[in-house]
């Protein structure tokens, strides 16, 4: 889908109440372009990507940049790597976050205020925005008014927030931006009211800060579970844990301001046997679903084999053709 001159979206729908809709895929510039995120590492991202690079503008990736470590933003870096020979760009601080997501070679590290791009006349600031995440990172096309902005803002949504005092900062960081008229987020539909968009946000949070003072004010000390239960009255229950994070941010944000009692609670201390059992179970798993993934991949090589070449398999002789 067409944004302005250089954006293009690839829209890769998703069921994944987290991120309900699609999840989006940013390209910049043109020929050799420019990705902001990657996708899941599930074959349907790729095909996406692939597919629309092949059937609407012939072009290849030459920079693939991405926005924070979660799995959904981050997955496709080797891949997009070894596919297209792209550079790969982060923020300093993620690999670390990202781990073996990255690939050996080819990696470039962003600081707060580079300029990236396609080509000399297609360049984004980049804004070290964290709050969702420590490495969340926004890409700004201020020529296009175009910003980039991963989680830290989504279309339709709010979004789960770690650290709220760099949250909120990073939004007040956001709306000042020069000549900003669109936000083309991680997911969810394109923003068109920016800065209205932007309002909303720090006003749901200022409420949802209120909320949490209000339960609170009987006197008792709470969980944050407890607490998340009285605020989220009607919730799809996926999303609780996420929820719950939620609460725990503003709970740390209310610590740090000198607001709240905590009392620290006791871990659980694990059975080294049941951690033994579950680390190998979790193991099987993972060579379980490594086996699929290469049965997978040899079902795809095997059907592309079979649509490039003839069905010698099916004849000892086959039936030929000629006019009389």
């Amino acid at each position: 889908m067409q944004l302005t001159a250089n954006v293009r979206a690839v829209q890769v729908p998703d069921n994944n109440p987290m991120h309900p809709q699609f999840t989006t895929i940013y390209l910049v510039g043109k020929g050799q372009v420019f990705t902001i995120d990657s996708g899941e590492d599930d074959e349907r991202y790729r095909w996406m990507l692939k597919g629309y690079l092949a059937a609407s503008e012939k072009a290849e990736i030459g920079q693939s940049a991405v926005t924070h470590f979660h799995a959904d933003h981050s997955a496709n870096l080797r891949w997009l790597r070894e596919e297209f020979g792209a550079e790969v760009l982060t923020m300093r601080n993620a690999p670390p976050l990202l781990g073996d997501r990255l690939p050996d070679r080819g990696v470039r590290l962003l600081d707060d205020g580079d300029v990236v791009g396609p080509s000399d006349t297609v360049r984004m600031t980049v804004l070290h925005t964290p709050g969702h995440s420590p490495d969340s990172v926004s890409y700004y096309l201020e020529d296009e008014g175009v910003l980039f902005s991963g989680d830290t803002v989504l279309g339709g949504s709010t979004t789960t927030v770690a650290d709220l005092g760099d949250y909120l900062a990073s939004l007040q960081r956001l709306r000042a931006l020069p000549n900003l008229r669109l936000i083309c987020p991680g997911h969810g539909p394109v923003i068109d009211n920016p800065v209205a968009w932007i309002d909303e946000y720090v006003s749901h949070r200022m409420q949802r800060e209120q909320q949490v003072v209000q339960a609170l004010g009987d006197g008792e000390a709470h969980t944050s579970w407890e607490i998340m239960e009285r605020l989220y009255t009607d919730l799809n229950p996926r999303l609780r844990r996420a929820a719950d994070g939620n609460v725990r941010s503003h709970l740390r944000k209310l610590e740090k301001e000198g607001r709240l009692k905590v009392y620290e609670g006791a871990p659980r201390t694990p059975d080294a046997d049941a951690q033994t059992r579950a680390e190998a179970e979790e193991h099987e798993r993972q060579e379980t679903l490594r086996l699929a993934d290469q049965i997978r991949e040899e079902q795809r090589r095997r059907a592309i084999f079979l649509q490039e070449n003839p069905p010698d398999a099916e004849w000892a002789e086959p039936p030929r053709y000629q006019l009389l």
